[in-house]
């Protein structure tokens, strides 16, 4: 995906500030990271798979995890100031918030394929599988999946069907997306008021996944899924409210052809 230069929400002097902060936060990590490593070897630091899970037992490990949110928060932040060639110019209240997540799936997928390939290495080549690779990997890929229903919101991109649509005066084109996000926050909120106390508890008693490793997943992504289902609702709010004064558009097939995308493949199949 080709990305405009063009700074979005942060401004020249921003961007400068997050970039020079992205690349700070990433050494650190990275820094960190090797000490951990070097360390465990070396001089015996007592970390296993399971200091992970509760880094507050070990000060090393707590620290490379704060330096690692840090750098993927602080890189989002960056990366959610460049458009790319196929993504709308943001114009709601909410869609800066949901670039930065957008951009945090993106790195996400980077590590789901960096553990995948890490996991097949060591497996057939080495036949020495890991435990813990398989349930980061859903770990992480929950969470994506929750943040790529928000993305696909902010960029309009979910499925929606305009035969009759197009056919609507303005006015009954805005009541129809009016009942569609009063429709959206229904079932948010009613997904709430039902699920809220079973998340509650499962963070509290923070309910593990019951194999090997044992990483939180109830615990974490029952109450991701409520909280990410509220941002899709005030995401499709901000839409509606960005969008209701646009003139209308009109729809045809030939809106599916990623134009910018067949010109990169045209390019690619030329050299």
């Amino acid at each position: 995906m080709v990305s405009d230069n063009k700074s979005i929400w942060l401004g020249e002097k921003g961007r400068a500030f997050f970039q020079k902060a992205m690349w700070a936060t990433i050494a650190i990590f990275f820094i960190l990271a090797v000490w951990v490593v070097l360390g465990e070897l070396v001089f015996g630091l007592g970390i296993e798979l399971r200091t992970i899970l509760h880094p507050a037992t070990n000060i090393h490990v707590l620290l490379t995890l704060i330096a690692g949110a840090t750098a993927i928060l602080v890189s989002s932040i960056y990366f959610s100031d460049f458009k790319g060639a196929i993504e709308p110019e943001p114009d709601g209240f909410f869609d800066i918030i949901s670039l930065v997540l957008a951009r945090l799936t993106m790195i996400a997928i980077v590590f789901i394929l960096c553990i995948m390939l890490y996991e097949v290495v060591l497996r057939y080549l080495f036949n020495k599988p890991t435990l813990w690779a398989n349930e980061l990997s859903l770990w992480i890929a929950g969470f994506v999946f929750l943040l790529a229903g928000l993305y696909a919101m902010q960029q309009r991109s979910h499925i929606r069907i305009y035969i009759i649509y197009d056919m609507m005066p303005r006015w009954a084109q805005k009541a129809s997306d009016t009942l569609s996000v009063a429709l959206i926050w229904v079932f948010t909120i009613s997904l709430i008021w039902g699920s809220y106390n079973e998340a509650r508890d499962k963070f509290f008693r923070w309910e593990t996944f019951g194999t090997a490793w044992d990483p939180p997943l109830p615990a974490t992504i029952k109450p991701a899924i409520l909280l990410f289902i509220l941002l899709v609702a005030i995401q499709a709010l901000s839409n509606l409210i960005a969008d209701w004064n646009k003139e209308p558009e009109s729809h045809t097939p030939l809106d599916d052809i990623d134009e910018t995308e067949i010109e990169q493949i045209r390019k690619v199949i030329e050299d």
